[in-house]
Parts: structure tokens; C-alpha cells; sequence
């Protein structure tokens, strides 16, 4: 790993990671060394993800406290889909004015875990469709165990939406080649780094174009699990992007300052940064 940090740190290469979830309060204490640490490895630009009302909010505002490096989504992850009403939707909608933020989400659906009921999420991904419709920003978005309902809905509406990425992208075969079919952008995090539940990425992650492949940490959840050495924390955080890159570029057989340039120089354009 310190050859990898040393490698991104000399190189003054500025990454974005598409997806970190920065206002979650496993970073309280340590935000801002948090976000320090990432940039001493050239990682230059965080999308801190809105998960619900309060994080978009706090994602907003994280955006404004770092201007130079952070921007926001604001939606309501399927998770609290139950939740979901119209006083959410005005607020999720207000912030989706601001200037710091940068895509509709995380929205979708989630079938693995079904914290909220399927209706609920259904409903809640469809407001979400809407809102970006009327805005034509970007959407940032979750699927999980549920392409048989995502894929249609999404594609019905696909025509009449900008640009969109599956993020943190788990899925088989079929699921990918329907989402690139359908012009999406791709976002791949630590999970391919997984030997007991990512092995499959390795063969499909051949398959996305570079110019809509991203890469993600998704922290502080998938701490990429092959880290040498182990870290002692079991928080995953921005500064382990680099490795992720490090395997992907691996993996794709390409250099990883190609694989980084070229991730980087995509997610710029997806959100225009």
C-alpha cells in the first residue's frame, strides 16, 4: 500500500472518489484529517453522498464548509424509502437548487435488505426520476437484488433523464449490459477487492468503457478487504482510493495513471465539476 500512496502522492494526480459518505459519524472527530489524509494521496475531490433529509442537508453544507474539494447529492437512499413524503420531497428539492450539488440520489431500490417496503422504495425512486427530469441533473443511484423492477423503471424513463450512474455496482452480467445499453455510467468500489462476494467483477468490470467507468470507497463502508497491510481500523475512508484504482487498472491490464486520467477526466464530465 505505501508504494501505492507514494506513487499517487508524487504524481500530483487529482482523483475524485464519486462516492463517500462523509457526513456519517464514524468521521465526527476526524473529518477534516479525514479529508487531509485523502488529498496527501491525490485524492482532490469528494461527492459526498445524501443518503435521507438530514445527510442531504449535511452534505450540502460539508460542501460549502470545503468548497475547493466537496459537493453533495441530496436524496433519500432506498433504506428510507419509508419515510418518504411530500415535506422530504420539497426539501430534497430546495437543495437540489444549490450550487454544490451535483446529482439527484442516492435513490433506487434495494431488495436485499428491504428496510423499507417495496412500494415505499418503487414510489420514492419514481419522485426522484421526476425531480431530475425537471432539473436534468445528473442521478446518483442504488440498486440491490432488484434489477427485475430497477431496470424497467428505469429505462421507461431513461429518454427524458441526463446522465446517470449505477453506483457501487454489484450485479451479474445481464444487469450491467442493460445498464450500459442504456447509456449509464458505471461506478465500481472496494468490492472488487472482495474475495469471498467480488470475484465476478473481475470478468465484467472488462466490459465497461472507459468513459463510463468510475471509481468509488463508498466509505466508511467496503474497506477494500486485500489492504496489505491490514489497516486497524475497520473503517474505510477516501484515502484508500488509490488502491482501488491500483486494482481495477490491474485487473483492465491498463497503467493505473491511464485508468486514473481517464476515471477522473469521466467523473468530472458525469457531474460537471
Amino acid at each position: 500500500m505505501a508504494v501505492i500512496l507514494r506513487l499517487f502522492s508524487e504524481s500530483g494526480m487529482n482523483m475524485i472518489d464519486i462516492g463517500a459518505n462523509l457526513t456519517h459519524d464514524s468521521f465526527d472527530k476526524d473529518r477534516a484529517q479525514v479529508i487531509a489524509d485523502a488529498q496527501q494521496v491525490g485524492v482532490g475531490a469528494f461527492i459526498i453522498t445524501g443518503s435521507d433529509a438530514d445527510c442531504s442537508q449535511k452534505a450540502r453544507d460539508l460542501a460549502h464548509q470545503y468548497p475547493d474539494c466537496c459537493y453533495a447529492t441530496a436524496g433519500v437512499h432506498p433504506h428510507h424509502a419509508g419515510d418518504y413524503d411530500g415535506e422530504i420531497e420539497d426539501l430534497i428539492s430546495g437543495l437540489l437548487s444549490d450550487d454544490k450539488v451535483v446529482a439527484v440520489g442516492e435513490t433506487g431500490l434495494d431488495y436485499f435488505r428491504d428496510f423499507s417496503p417495496r412500494e415505499a422504495q418503487v414510489f420514492s425512486f419514481e419522485r426522484h426520476i421526476q425531480m431530475a427530469v425537471e432539473t436534468q441533473m445528473p442521478m446518483f443511484l442504488h440498486q440491490r437484488d432488484a434489477h427485475k423492477d430497477f431496470g424497467p423503471i428505469l429505462k421507461e424513463h431513461r429518454d427524458q433523464l441526463s446522465r446517470v450512474v449505477v453506483h457501487c455496482f454489484t450485479d451479474n452480467e445481464q444487469a450491467l449490459f442493460d445498464y450500459l445499453d442504456m447509456d449509464c455510467h458505471i461506478g465500481i468500489t472496494g468490492w472488487i477487492c472482495d474475495e469471498r462476494r467480488g470475484t465476478h467483477l473481475i470478468d465484467l468490470v472488462h466490459n465497461i468503457p472507459s468513459d463510463r467507468l468510475m471509481i468509488e470507497t463508498d466509505s466508511p463502508y467496503l474497506m477494500p478487504r486485500n489492504l496489505k497491510p491490514k489497516p486497524k481500523s475497520r473503517r474505510n475512508e477516501p484515502k484508500y482510493l488509490p488502491h482501488i484504482a491500483e486494482e481495477v487498472a490491474r485487473i483492465v491490464g491498463k497503467p493505473v495513471e491511464q485508468l486514473v486520467a481517464e476515471s477522473t477526466e469521466t467523473s468530472r464530465q458525469f457531474f460537471g465539476l
